[in-house]
């Protein structure tokens, strides 16, 4: 009798065929199993529904309501590689059949970790503009340069948002100082303390924190979380690094704070991207800017197949992933990331 091959669906749009397909993970996916794919946008519901009832693996974010859920009697896992929660997963049924719901999150931390850290330092000491002014004949030497400039050493740090991203930006602060202040709703106080980590509300954070690093991800429950009046309590001249969303902030409250010289602020997320030419947002004063830049390097996405293969061998084994992180159903449910 022959036994048939676990069949694994590749469907990863937005990724690109170069960051998730390799030849190496083609090679590698192919020793494991039959392999159906698609590139250049989301599988059509047509080649889904055909290879439905033998699909072992997904890997990308391919839709699976509670029907397609049910008629998968084959499917093990759904690895995500956009390194998110999309809202067309049925994650609490998925987890009743025994479905593992994978992301790559976890390998983004490090990147976008190494990238706050860059841009607080460079906000606080005001390297951009030194350069600037060396290259336009207008700079000034030692203190007289130093004017505006302060330092992470022994500053009041406030992370909003602890999850992958601020547990791998923690350890590269700790260096610089002690004073490290979490907000984050999900997590118990009792936890953070054993982390280190003074649990604070959001608004004794904005108050008392030197350094501001937006971590969190967007929910149902969380969107705009960070109001203009939020962002009004923060301490004049203080530093706001946003890694994460953009849609957890008053984007436009945001710039305008940079922009009248109170804030000093670095983004690498927008509410639209790619940003228009002609936005107004590219005016902004006191700002670093960077294009999505802060996890998408090349040592990422090879982090990313790695993990990915991984614990695709360990779901075919039977063995439970080691390697991404697992949903949890309801905040999975209400993550309203793009």
């Amino acid at each position: 009798m022959t036994v048939m091959r676990p069949l694994i669906f590749v469907d990863p749009h937005p990724r690109t065929e170069e960051m998730v397909f390799t030849p190496d993970v083609e090679a590698a996916l192919g020793r494991m199993g039959r392999i159906v794919h698609h590139f250049g946008g989301r599988a059509p519901d047509d080649l889904v529904e055909s290879i439905l009832d033998e699909v072992a693996i997904i890997i990308g974010q391919t839709a699976m309501d509670r029907d397609r859920l049910d008629r998968a009697t084959n499917l093990k896992a759904i690895i995500n590689v956009k390194a998110n929660w999309e809202p067309n997963v049925d994650y609490a049924h998925a987890q009743a059949r025994g479905v593992h719901v994978l992301t790559v999150a976890p390998v983004m931390g490090r990147p976008v970790a190494e990238y706050c850290l860059a841009q607080a330092i460079n906000l606080a000491r005001g390297f951009v503009a030194a350069d600037a002014a060396f290259r336009n004949g207008s700079e000034r030497y030692m203190g007289a340069g130093n004017a505006g400039a302060y330092s992470l050493f022994d500053a009041p740090v406030g992370l909003i948002g602890y999850g992958n991203l601020g547990r791998a930006l923690t350890p590269l602060l700790r260096p610089f100082t002690s004073r490290i202040a979490v907000h984050d709703p999900f997590l118990s106080d009792g936890y953070l303390r054993t982390q280190g980590l003074e649990p604070v509300s959001l608004d004794d954070l904005l108050a008392s924190s030197r350094f501001v690093f937006v971590l969190a991800g967007v929910t149902s429950e969380n969107e705009g979380f960070l109001s203009a009046a939020k962002l009004a309590a923060i301490g004049d001249d203080a530093s706001v690094i946003l890694g994460s969303r953009a849609e957890v902030v008053d984007f436009e409250a945001l710039l305008a704070e940079a922009d009248s010289g109170r804030l000093r602020v670095a983004i690498d997320v927008f509410p639209e991207e790619p940003v228009p030419a002609d936005s107004p947002w590219r005016a902004t004063a006191n700002t670093l800017f960077t294009a999505h830049l802060a996890g998408g390097m090349a040592s990422t996405y090879a982090a990313m197949r790695e993990m990915v293969l991984d614990d695709v061998a360990q779901v075919l084994k039977g063995l439970p992933p080691m390697r991404l992180q697992r949903a949890e159903p309801r905040q999975a449910a209400m993550a309203r990331s793009r």
